[in-house]
């Protein structure tokens, strides 16, 4: 009982995900409506988390919210149309679009956010909404802002499970938000130059101390940040069709599953983006009330209510600071 007790004040947040995960299963099994519209939540849910991580990770680099999110993974969509458009293949033109994400947003944190290094927090988020303004504008300057179709990495072909039917999209999106996080983990957790941005991000100038290379560190954490927005728009321009403001409504679903799952831990981040994409899909189908209008309003009351209860979110840490 002890071990039980010390387990619910470590990991406060084990027992409700616990509960959440039988719920969803005894509902699926239960009703195939309930199934299918979890699964669409997911995948929702997936896209949604894809972009969180992204702005976790800038932030646990730097300590500020990057809200020229959107707008990079939006242009860098543009970028993978583009490449189709001049005859790449489908997974040809996305790789090499991520590629150029990446190295995108290593070329401005080193060209436009590195100035801003040492200023205080409100001069960088400046500098990021007008990066995002700066995006919004040069997408359709060069594209134009008129709505295209854009093919995306998986089949909308339905697939039969027991009488519920489920879009190979919807499983190969959740697919990717897994393996992302799975793949950032094993990076922070097994290599070298994970353990550097962890001991960048955490501790700078002990960092320094010991030879690790702050500045460019924080560079490539930019870089992986642009790389996972990437991958997120190329999830979402299948659904909503490629457009300059895409985006901006993923954007804040994306901000909000961050904080609800912790702003400081990208598993946090997966967990808040699926919540989030699974409660507003079966809170729409169920609750005739809650219309599309709704879903940003409903997203913010949860953000609220989680907030209220676990300041620092579902798998995020307090901050302890001495006085």
């Amino acid at each position: 009982m002890t071990a039980i007790v010390r387990i619910l004040r470590r990991r406060p947040a084990a027992p409700l995900g616990a509960a959440a995960v039988v719920f969803l299963l005894a509902g699926s099994l239960l009703s195939g409506q309930f199934a299918q519209q979890t699964v669409s939540g997911l995948a929702s849910g997936g896209i949604y988390a894809s972009l969180a991580v992204a702005i976790v990770l800038i932030y646990r680099a730097t300590q500020v919210i990057n809200f020229a999110q959107g707008g990079m993974a939006m242009f860098t969509t543009y970028v993978a149309w583009e490449l189709m458009q001049q005859g790449y293949g489908r997974w040809s033109a996305y790789l090499l679009a991520i590629v150029i994400a990446f190295a995108g947003g290593v070329l401005l944190e080193r060209t436009v956010l590195r100035p801003v290094e040492n200023a205080p927090a409100v001069t960088t988020v400046i500098v990021t909404i007008g990066l995002l303004v700066t995006f919004n504008g040069l997408a359709g300057w060069i594209w134009s802002a008129q709505i295209r179709p854009f093919r995306g990495p998986f089949p909308t072909r339905p697939i039969h499970v027991g009488g519920v039917a489920f879009s190979l999209q919807d499983i190969g999106t959740i697919a990717v938000a897994l393996g992302a996080v799975t793949v950032l983990w094993a990076l922070f957790r097994f290599t070298r130059i994970g353990l550097s941005l962890r001991a960048a991000a955490s501790q700078p100038a002990a960092a320094r101390l010991v030879g690790i290379r702050v500045g460019w560190m924080l560079a490539l954490g930019w870089g992986l940040a642009a790389a996972l927005g990437a991958v997120s728009g190329i999830l979402v321009a299948p659904v909503v069709f490629l457009q300059p403001n895409m985006m901006d409504a993923i954007l804040i679903y994306a901000f909000a599953a961050a904080v609800l799952g912790g702003i400081d831990s990208p598993l946090g981040a997966v967990v808040g983006g699926l919540t989030l994409g699974v409660v507003l899909n079966l809170v729409g189908t169920y609750i005739h009330a809650a219309t599309a209008e709704l879903r940003l309003p409903i997203a913010l009351a949860l953000l609220l209510v989680v907030l209220l209860v676990k300041p620092s979110g579902l798998l995020g840490r307090a901050a302890v600071r001495k006085v």
